[in-house]
């Protein structure tokens, strides 16, 4: 079992790294000490009838951490019985969390719409306390026969109005996404669901009241498929054609935007991910072109994921380079370094100028590390940038036992330990986000 690190322990530690050598795995360094609190917020032990599984991690406008699991009665995946999605909150950027709370409740009958809910994918709003969690909802399976366009795998949306800590009642838009692939000349979309864990919003692009949205879709037949939203998930379009995918060999899918206003594909892949990007024509129109799939463990220092095929998160921060104080944006880019699910872990990319980003190919060539941040069994993750400019990284193990699949677990980690103190998150600028660096206490 995973010994869990205080904070008074790791603060008066010291923060050097070392260098971890395996001739069956990949490389990888890890700090001595963290600085950080990991902590097991969603518990499954050895042989747990009702395990957790699937992490989804956001920072709301207010600070506030939200952190969302599966809570699975069936036992299985969302589509087989049962599924509940829980959560727990934190603000105090990772330190103290709440109790847990159910989120959306399945009913568990077979064949209702309302069977289960599960695969979150969460984004909370730059500017407003609303946040924002798609899933999948009903008693279809996405890889099944009897899953098609007439019976599909079904889509819903949650809402909170105050930084995740109530929700509406989830809301199923089901036919709104898939309708938008039905004239394709892939044909329609038989099953698909949207990438678990995290949406991304641009930084950079705002329409009408929202900066713009995307998420990235896993679907069958033809491969993944990109949406964007500049209502906050009120509608949705297709980002690009919709008579050709950005991936036709993707699995799980996460989207983030480049230092451009463009957007980068990372799809699940053997080995590693598939990456493409989108260059815009037009930003206001949502116009543009995806480029050509690049495979990441096929290119030179690409990330890779020994002998395995896991979901993973894509996130790109503004760094500070303490070489020479320039502002460089850095991607993070975590996987299972392996063998097989196992010792997940974050490679990083300095963008030190669009050429390193102006390909596929370019994006997935010349990774440096890897972080190692477990090394046991471990398995799905994702991340956030928290309002104190740490990394909440949220991911999942077997923490207490082999085959105790999965806990999921959250630890704060700083962009210095993650490259080994090249870089350093860039300070904020924006005196609402310099505020958040002191947690508010609840009224």
């Amino acid at each position: 079992m995973k010994r869990l690190l205080t904070f008074i322990i790791c603060m008066a530690a010291a923060t050097a790294v070392m260098a971890q050598q395996a001739e069956t795995t990949v490389p990888a360094a890890k700090s001595i000490c963290t600085l950080s609190v990991e902590q097991p917020l969603f518990k499954t032990y050895q042989g747990a009838k009702v395990p957790y599984r699937i992490p989804a991690i956001a920072t709301a406008h207010n600070g506030n951490l939200i952190a969302v699991s599966d809570y699975r009665y069936c036992g299985g995946d969302i589509g087989f019985g049962r599924v509940d999605l829980h959560y727990r909150i934190s603000d105090d950027n990772g330190l103290h969390w709440s109790k847990e709370f159910t989120m959306a409740e399945g009913d568990g009958i077979d064949g209702s719409t309302r069977c289960g809910y599960g695969d979150a994918a969460i984004v909370a709003d730059s500017r407003s306390s609303e946040v924002l969690v798609v899933c999948v909802t009903g008693n279809t399976v996405y890889g099944h026969s009897t899953t098609t366009r007439q019976n599909p795998n079904r889509v819903a949306i949650i809402r909170s109005y105050d930084n995740g800590e109530t929700w509406n009642a989830p809301e199923e838009i089901t036919e709104s996404i898939y309708s938008l692939f039905d004239k394709s000349k892939l044909g329609p979309v038989q099953s698909l669901f949207f990438g678990s864990g995290r949406i991304c919003q641009s930084r950079i692009i705002k329409v009408g009241k929202y900066y713009r949205i995307y998420a990235a879709l896993c679907a069958r037949p033809g491969g993944n498929r990109v949406v964007y939203s500049d209502d906050f998930g009120r509608s949705w379009h297709s980002l690009g054609t919709i008579d050709e995918s950005p991936a036709p060999a993707g699995d799980e899918p996460k989207i983030e935007e480049l230092p451009s206003g463009d957007v980068v594909l990372s799809s699940r892949a053997w080995g590693g991910r598939h990456y493409n990007i989108f260059n815009y024509i037009s930003r206001r129109k949502a116009t543009g072109l995806w480029q050509e799939v690049a495979v990441s463990n096929e290119q030179e220092g690409g990330v890779v994921a020994q002998q395995n095929a896991c979901n993973g998160e894509i996130l790109i921060v503004d760094c500070i380079c303490n070489a020479n104080g320039k502002t460089i944006p850095v991607a993070l880019q975590s996987v299972p370094l392996g063998p097989g699910r196992s010792r997940v872990g974050i490679y990083y990319k300095p963008l030190h100028s669009k050429f390193d980003y102006a390909t596929p190919v370019n994006f997935a060539s010349d990774w440096r590390g890897p972080y190692l941040v477990s090394e046991i069994n471990s398995a799905y993750s994702t991340m956030t940038l928290q309002s104190d400019g740490r990394i909440g990284f949220f991911y999942e193990e077997e923490t207490y036992g082999p085959g105790a699949a999965y806990t999921e677990m959250y630890i704060p980690i700083s962009v210095s330990e993650i490259t080994k103190g090249e870089y350093r998150v860039k300070p904020f600028n924006d005196k609402v986000l310099m505020r958040l660096l002191t947690p508010q206490k609840k009224k």
